[in-house]
């Protein structure tokens, strides 16, 4: 590297804009790249892509004034639970939020090194890539459905309640998870997880 080039990764502006580009395209490869790609879930990508920027200021200006990195830590944390507190997400929907707020804190952290951050990233990315490839794991896809009424099966009998879906939705339902009973106007939401035949 030219000695020009070096003065100017050493300005805390240059550096700081480095590290947002790096947050930036991390966080829009596994967000937009491979969740969206792969589920089609519009609201989650929103939500996991303003919650990484968000989440990116409010620790790059904590860094900046010696707030402790534990303190830090402590109040994504929170963050992230009240934010998920809302409404029940399923596994998958979780690690990619949560990966998107990683990518958040490993590039705003000012502690670390820019080859360093960017090394930690990229292997956040490879790990979402290999581990969520359809070809890694048999793939199952998955819809929310609403049914019209409450079964008496539906918690009682999962095994009769997974052939009716199953009969009904002309796939093979491998689960299902409950996400809302309404005994006021019977409605049962469900996630369900299935396979075609």
């Amino acid at each position: 590297m030219t000695p020009d080039l070096l003065q100017a990764l050493q300005d805390p502006l240059v550096a700081q804009s480095i590290r947002f580009a790096m947050n930036l395209v991390g966080m829009m490869m596994l967000v937009f790249g491979m969740y969206y790609r792969r589920y089609r879930d519009k609201e989650l990508v929103t939500a996991a892509a303003l919650f990484n920027i968000f989440v990116f200021a409010v620790l790059t200006i904590l860094s900046s004034v010696n707030f402790s990195v534990a303190a830090g830590f402590g109040l994504f944390a929170i963050l992230a639970l009240f934010t998920l507190r809302s409404e029940p997400l399923t596994k998958t929907e979780m690690t990619y939020f949560f990966g998107s707020v990683a990518i958040a804190v490993i590039s705003s952290v000012q502690g670390t090194t820019l080859p360093f951050a960017a090394m930690v990233v990229l292997f956040v990315l490879v790990g979402a890539y290999v581990v969520d490839h359809p070809r890694m794991l048999q793939s199952v896809s998955g819809a929310k459905v609403t049914l019209d009424k409450i079964h008496l099966t539906l918690l009682s009998d999962p095994k009769t309640m997974r052939a009716e879906l199953s009969e009904r939705l002309g796939v093979d339902v491998l689960s299902y998870q409950v996400l809302q009973l309404d005994y006021i106007t019977e409605m049962a939401r469900l996630n369900v997880f299935y396979r075609k035949h």
